[in-house]
């Protein structure tokens, strides 16, 4: 693990974490509806249970997908259906002026349970364990990736509700809210369009009649 291999796992980590999909889309909402404060155990649960997700990968969790490929196929229809749900709750979140919203963030568990089932997490996980850990030097590549991949991640989290939060400050009207949150569970939904053309629908049809 040289400094080349430092740059290239950091420079991965900032891309695929501030760029936007599920995550940062329902940390911004969160800012927006409740606040940097009560949105803080989410932020922590995203970052902690992604950094999490990341070791258990990295040490063989994925080679269950190869050994059963239909589970991953599974995986990825409950993700889609929790994402609409939840897409469902961003836009139908009801804003108060007075800081007092319908509803809750997600709580620690909540969010860090949600890395499961968040289609570009496991991408994340997956491309960064087979890119990056060191044939040599395999435990201590993975545990600089996941520890990069933690700071970052927090630095990520936190950006994305503060945008959140500083838009909340600066429009101050629930009618515009909530037209930003109908914008943002429409970027939630746009997300998962690369993991529903992945999904062979008819083959899973066919496994499930028997």
């Amino acid at each position: 693990m040289n400094l080349e291999w430092i740059l290239a796992v950091a420079a991965f980590c900032l891309v695929t974490c501030f760029t936007p999909g599920p995550n940062n889309t329902m940390l911004m909402a969160s800012g927006l509806n409740y606040g940097f404060g009560r949105t803080l155990p989410h932020m922590l649960g995203v970052a902690l249970g992604f950094t999490g997700m990341v070791l258990a990968v990295a040490f063989g969790i994925a080679k269950v997908f190869e050994w059963v490929p239909a589970l991953y196929v599974a995986l990825k229809v409950v993700s889609v259906a929790y994402l609409l749900w939840l897409a469902w709750k961003i836009a139908t979140a009801t804003p108060k002026v007075d800081g007092a919203t319908g509803g809750r963030p997600l709580s620690f568990i909540e969010a860090a349970a949600f890395q499961w089932v968040n289609p570009k997490a496991w991408i994340m996980a997956v491309g960064a364990s087979a890119a990056y850990i060191v044939a040599s030097a395999p435990v201590a590549s993975v545990i600089a990736i996941s520890s990069m991949f933690l700071v970052v991640g927090l630095g990520s989290s936190a950006t994305w509700v503060v945008g959140g939060t500083a838009l909340r400050r600066l429009i101050g009207n629930p009618v515009a809210i909530r037209a930003i949150n109908i914008a943002l569970a429409l970027l939630l939904v746009g997300s998962l369009w690369p993991i529903v053309a992945e999904i062979d629908l008819a083959a899973l049809a066919r496994r499930i009649a028997g």
